[in-house]
């Protein structure tokens, strides 16, 4: 089941087929099941909301924490502690939690039971009081000889100095506008991403200390690559895609007032656009699109303008808004058409309803055929048709169905491109970098990339690219080939690091053939970590042990038609910290004991039992013993989670 999609059914929850409950005797109850020699063995699998997350966080880990499930070290708060889990895979809380599309909730095994987690929202509490209580990253290890240069300070370039300089290497970061932040601070409006949260996650990074930054600069005209390659040690290439993708109709490279998504809210998030135009068309259906048909609705129009002050001059950099106008606004029409219908349009579902609030109106089903243009050269509308796509995603004109929509700005939010101008070399026919699996740059010793300029996606993806294309930079400064990349690739719970934080770890192992290990003090008995492996899936679990429990919904302000021009007040209002831990509460901790109870409760033999409180912590909750076990899986069945298998023994 989508994320988006509600829950209108009641579901039932059984591991058997009709007709399989029935007992011909009720000692075959507990008597019947001992031939199968099968014993409890407890597994640790990935949940599908970290497999779902293209920067790999271990998100049930810190639901966990919030919740209060796992315990923090001594002395520091459970929020400091969240803090932590969260930012080793992604140093952007705050961000990530207001603007991330969140792909782990969509994979959410929750929405079997009722509705997902709300993951955003927990983590934009987590970022929120870090922000709030000053944290700071963990002092990093010394820096070696060895030194990166970064080229671009978006989230790519700057997920990859941290994790970089986490690993122990210096860097210096290359940004060719004038402040750190790429899409965070120049693509999305800052009612999105409040630009206080933003600076402080980026001010974080910096104070790990040996992150050079030279703002200003742009690699191919005012350094080349040779003087890297002759300075540094290594280079990874993060610069986006800061060249958006024109639509393919007749005269769109020559008519003025067609723009790109990109330049449009680049211009507006500089401050240099102040108004919009009187009737706006914007052709995407994306995120980026929405963006665009919100920020234009907030703008609105102006009476009679000047045709040096027409909002294409100003988005092309020829001139700047007076602040003077923002007095004289009035209300813009504004409409975004998509080739999807709704339910398939790639911006999320709130997205899009926030913006039919705020007063846009939305054609699905159609694509642009061509534009018209006026005596001037300047484009007066776009003609649009219904259309058909095939199983390649390439749309058709349906015949007979073609209309024209009235526009003085028309902006084209369909993709993005590199802008690889003085660097061309890097580049492929698509103005892209091309990369392996591991981050490197095919045929370019030394080069290693990261983020949009790969393949244009999530912010969330271009940080995870970074997290592993650090990793493989670290090998290549070592001399050591490339590690290889398990299968399941996220950040996971390492129950051994977990026990030695706690004071519990196993007893040194002489290595001599033994037997009885179920009662040795240096094995973690019958435990087994298929996480890099496995995700669970929902049918593994017991849904039945869950309750419908409505999700904590955070406070969203969202403007209507009326009230949206000049409204940039904050989208997104986090949850307090009884919302936060309820909301955590609701994760079914898949693939990972969450100490229910279920197992010890009904096991008929007395079998499963809980390991010791001195000797207990989070995924070392029970144990078995094996001479009274008799095979009869009660446990495996009643296990929310689906932590427990049927594979010891025979």
């Amino acid at each position: 089941m989508a994320a988006s999609e509600e829950h209108t059914q009641k579901l039932t929850f059984r591991k058997f087929a009709d007709g399989e409950h029935q007992w011909d005797d009720f000692k075959d109850l507990i008597f019947n099941e001992d031939n199968s020699h099968k014993c409890p063995t407890y597994v640790h699998r990935t949940p599908p909301c970290q497999g779902s997350c293209p920067s790999g966080e271990d998100i049930r880990g810190w639901l966990q924490i919030v919740r209060g499930m796992e315990k923090p070290p001594e002395g520091m708060t459970w929020q400091e502690y969240a803090f932590r889990r969260a930012t080793d895979a992604n140093p952007f809380p705050a961000m990530m939690g207001r603007v991330c599309p969140a792909p782990c909730e969509s994979g959410c095994n929750r929405n079997n039971v009722d509705d997902f987690v709300g993951i955003n929202s927990v983590e934009q509490y987590i970022g929120d009081s870090a922000f709030d209580e000053g944290y700071r990253f963990d002092t990093p290890p010394p820096v070696g000889s060895k030194k990166i240069a970064i080229i671009g300070g978006g989230p790519a370039g700057l997920a990859g100095a941290y994790q970089l300089r986490r690993l122990g290497y210096a860097s210096t970061v290359f940004e060719s506008q004038d402040y750190l932040g790429g899409m965070f601070r120049y693509g999305i409006p800052g009612y999105r991403t409040p630009r206080d949260r933003l600076d402080r996650e980026i001010g974080r990074i910096i104070e790990m200390g040996d992150i050079e930054i030279r703002t200003g600069v742009r690699v191919g005209t005012d350094i080349s690559i040779e003087q890297l390659e002759a300075e540094y040690d290594a280079l990874l290439w993060a610069v986006g895609c800061q060249r958006g993708r024109g639509l393919p109709v007749e005269g769109w490279e020559e008519t003025p007032n067609c723009v790109s998504g990109v330049a449009f809210l680049d211009a507006f998030n500089k401050e240099s656009m102040k108004v919009t135009a009187e009737k706006v068309v914007c052709i995407g259906g994306g995120d980026t699109s929405i963006d665009v048909v919100s920020v234009a609705r907030r703008l609105g129009k102006i009476d009679q303008i000047n045709e040096k002050d027409r909002p294409e001059e100003v988005i092309g950099g020829y001139t700047a808004h007076d602040s003077a106008m923002v007095a004289a606004r009035e209300g813009a029409h504004v409409t975004l058409t998509a080739l999807f219908e709704r339910t398939d349009m790639t911006a999320t579902e709130e997205e899009v309803d926030d913006a039919l609030t705020e007063g846009v109106t939305i054609l699905n089903g159609v694509m642009p055929v061509a534009l018209n243009r006026g005596e001037d050269g300047r484009a007066t509308g776009l003609r649009l048709a219904k259309c058909e796509i095939d199983e390649k995603g390439i749309p058709t004109p349906i015949a007979g169905t073609e209309f024209e929509v009235e526009a003085d700005l028309i902006v084209s939010a369909i993709g993005q491109a590199g802008d690889l101008s003085g660097i061309e070399e890097m580049g492929n026919e698509r103005q892209l970098i091309e990369a392996d699996r591991f981050f490197q740059v095919p045929d370019r010793r030394g080069h290693f990339v990261a983020g949009d300029i790969v393949r244009p996606h999530l912010l969330t993806t271009a940080i995870g690219q970074a997290a592993i294309a650090a990793q493989s930079i670290d090998h290549y400064l070592r001399g050591e080939d490339p590690a290889r990349r398990p299968k399941v690739d996220v950040h996971h719970f390492d129950l051994l690091a977990k026990l030695n934080e706690q004071s519990l770890a196993p007893d040194e192992y002489d290595h001599a053939a033994t037997w009885g290990t179920s009662d040795a003090s240096f094995a973690v008995h019958n435990y087994e970590d298929r996480s890099r492996h496995e995700i669970i899936p929902s049918d593994e679990l017991f849904l039945g042990h869950f309750e419908e429990t409505p999700r904590n919904l955070r406070d969203t302000t969202v403007p209507d038609a009326e009230e949206v021009l000049g409204h940039f007040e904050e989208r997104h209002h986090g949850l307090g910290e009884e919302e936060a831990r309820a909301e955590a509460e609701r994760c079914m901790s898949c693939g990972m004991c969450f100490e229910c109870d279920n197992c010890v409760i009904f096991c008929p033999q007395d079998a499963v039992f809980r390991v010791k409180k001195d000797q207990s912590t989070t995924g070392r909750y029970v144990d078995t013993d094996y001479s009274k076990c008799i095979g009869c899986h009660i446990c495996a069945d009643v296990c929310p989670t689906g932590y427990i298998d049927m594979g010891m023994g025979e």
